[in-house]
């Protein structure tokens, strides 16, 4: 069956760095794009970073330059570099694969990152 496990949050200070890795498993891999979303309390979950499954990444304005998206298709994963941690990058952080035709979209349990002094 399709799973997408998260891991690599935490607790970081301001200005700090995590990275966050996806292990994908039970789809083509291959034919996804990968994405990265974050949800914090209260508020709708967001589009933080996409890598289409040519390898074209796009950002979120809120992390452009602060984080970078990529992925390794020998190990089907996908990760995200966070860097210069601000305090509102506090949120549960998904990882999701999408294809459109046929159209499939899943999701991870979600790991929370924590930026707090």
């Amino acid at each position: 069956q399709v799973q997408l496990v998260e891991s690599g949050g935490g607790l970081v200070q301001p200005g700090g760095s995590l990275r966050l890795s996806c292990a994908a498993s039970g789809f083509t891999f291959s034919s996804y794009a990968m994405s990265w979303y974050r949800q914090a309390p209260g508020k709708e979950r967001d589009l933080v970073a996409v890598i289409s499954s040519g390898g074209s990444p796009n950002y979120a304005d809120s992390v452009k330059g602060r984080f970078t998206i990529s992925r390794d298709g020998a190990k089907n994963m996908v990760f995200l570099q966070m860097n210069s941690l601000k305090p509102e990058d506090t949120a549960v952080y998904y990882c999701n694969a999408k294809r459109r035709s046929p159209q499939r979209s899943y999701w991870g349990q979600g790991t929370q990152v924590t930026v707090s002094a």
